[in-house]
C-alpha cells in the first residue's frame, strides 16, 4: 500500500482541489520539485508552471500555475496560488490571445517588458498544459 497525504489547492476564487494524494509536482521558483510523504518540512514560492497531483487511484490531473507559495508539515500540503486552472478547463483560444498580445507588446521597446513577458509565460504553460 502506498503512502498517503493530504494536499490543497486553493487559490482567491477557492479550492481547486482537496483530498489524499501520493504526491505532488510543483513549479518551485528555483526549479520543479516533487511533494511525496514524510516530506520534510518545507515552504516555497512557486512560479509559472505545471501542477501534477498523483492520486490515490493512480490517475494525475495537471493545473497550470502562474506563482503562489506552497508549504509542506506533517503530511499536509497547501498551495496557495495566484491564478491556477485544470488542464482541462484551459480556454486554448483566450490562451492564445493572451500569447498573442503579450509577444505584440515585446516587439515595442515602450511597453512594460516585465508584465509582457510574464504574460507570455502564462500563456504559454497554459497552452502547453492544455495540449
Amino acid at each position: 500500500m502506498s503512502k498517503t497525504f493530504h494536499a490543497q489547492i486553493l487559490t482567491p476564487e477557492g479550492s481547486l482541489y482537496d483530498g489524499d494524494v501520493e504526491g505532488v509536482q510543483v513549479p518551485g521558483s528555483n526549479g520543479n520539485f516533487l511533494v511525496l510523504y514524510n516530506h520534510a518540512p518545507i515552504v516555497s514560492t512557486l512560479g509559472v508552471g505545471r501542477i501534477v497531483i498523483k492520486k490515490t487511484d493512480g490517475s494525475e490531473t495537471n493545473y497550470a500555475v502562474s506563482g503562489g507559495f506552497v508549504e509542506m508539515n506533517d503530511n499536509k500540503m497547501t498551495l496557495l496560488a495566484e491564478k491556477a486552472e485544470e488542464a482541462s478547463e484551459i480556454d486554448v483560444e483566450a490562451a492564445k490571445k493572451l500569447r498573442d498580445d503579450a509577444k505584440e507588446r515585446l516587439r515595442d521597446v515602450k511597453n512594460d517588458r516585465d508584465k509582457a513577458e510574464k504574460d507570455l509565460a502564462i500563456a504559454q504553460n497554459k497552452l502547453n498544459i492544455a495540449q
